[in-house]
Formats: C-alpha cells, sequence, structure tokens
C-alpha cells in the first residue's frame, strides 16, 4: 500500500524522466502511467512505474520507468489457456539496467536486490543493457530486473498483456496497487 503522495510523487518523477528519455509524449499519455508498488510499501526500493502506450489482444507497448537502483521481483508470464503467455522484448532508452533470467550464473552481479527480497531471486543469468540494448525474454520465463545508480528507462515491446495473471517468487507480492488516502 502507498499513500495518495506517494503515489502522485511516483507518476511525477516518471513523467519527468520519460520526457528526459527523450520518448515522444502527449499530456494525455500521462493518465496511463501506473505506479507498481506490488504491495510492499517499499516503492523507491521495490516496484516501477509503467507508462502504457498500447495495450491490445495482440500486441503491448509500454515504457518501464525505475527509480535509481529501483528492483522489480522476479516474475513470469505463464500460459493461458492456449495462449502460451507473454513474450517480452526490453530495449533500454535512457540510463542502465541489469536483467537475470534462466542461464549460467553472474558471479559477481551488477545488481543488489534488497536483502530481504533477495532470497526469491532464483535466476542469475546477468544481461546488462544501455541505451539500445536489447533483450528477448520467451513466454513463461522467470526474470527480474534492476536499475543502475541513475535509473533506468526501458521499452517493453510485448504480446498480448497478461500481467494481472504474473506469478511472483515473492509470495508478498500483490500485482494491484493500493492507494490509502489518508
Amino acid at each position: 500500500m502507498i499513500t495518495r503522495r506517494e503515489y502522485d510523487d511516483a507518476r511525477r518523477f516518471a513523467w519527468d524522466l520519460v520526457r528526459q528519455s527523450g520518448i515522444a509524449v502527449q499530456d494525455a499519455d500521462f493518465e496511463n502511467l501506473e505506479v507498481a508498488d506490488l504491495g510492499l510499501s517499499e516503492l523507491p526500493v521495490t516496484g516501477a512505474q509503467i507508462l502504457t502506450l498500447a495495450s491490445t489482444q495482440f500486441l503491448g507497448v509500454k515504457a518501464l520507468v525505475l527509480r535509481p537502483n529501483q528492483f522489480f521481483p522476479q516474475h513470469r508470464h505463464p500460459p493461458l489457456g492456449d495462449y502460451p503467455g507473454k513474450q517480452e522484448i526490453f530495449r533500454v532508452q535512457w540510463g542502465e539496467a541489469y536483467l537475470y533470467l534462466p542461464g549460467d550464473p553472474e558471479s559477481h552481479p551488477r545488481a543488489n536486490p534488497p536483502s530481504h527480497r533477495k532470497p526469491f531471486c532464483t535466476v542469475w543469468h546477468e544481461v546488462i543493457l544501455r541505451p539500445g540494448g536489447q533483450l528477448i525474454c520467451p513466454p513463461n520465463t522467470w526474470h527480474w530486473f534492476q536499475a543502475g545508480a541513475q535509473g533506468a528507462v526501458i521499452w517493453s515491446f510485448s504480446s498480448q498483456v497478461t500481467d494481472a495473471q504474473d506469478q511472483f517468487t515473492d509470495p508478498q507480492v500483490v500485482r494491484k496497487t493500493v492507494i490509502a488516502d489518508t
């Protein structure tokens, strides 16, 4: 859960970083800016700000905005009926990001998840992405990521968006953000 002020501050931060990164946006796009605190109440450390630019039954286009060193927990996009799960292409627009997925583990990873979330990170094959760097993540593949020291803006191009059905290794994660209006 986050407060209304935290939610508003996160949206303003993300909007400013999106514009700074050079992505052409319109004022109306601001309304499509989601704050994903994942029910953990530690947004500056764990979560993401997500600007959805398109979401159809075939395609999703988003800009994932991460604060400096912000961590997004390990998850996968599982099959749903005949749908094999969301395939996602990550491409960094601005900053630096560290993505992890199955494969040979990195002996000295650049990312440093929060200590209380680290036990839920089970895949450690590291891909470092800088502007223009890209990674294709197959459907139903465990993955997680963290921004570098200056934060990151990451394009997410995907097949049909099914984020509400994402599966997380951390049992404390709740995909829907709750805002406390105090």
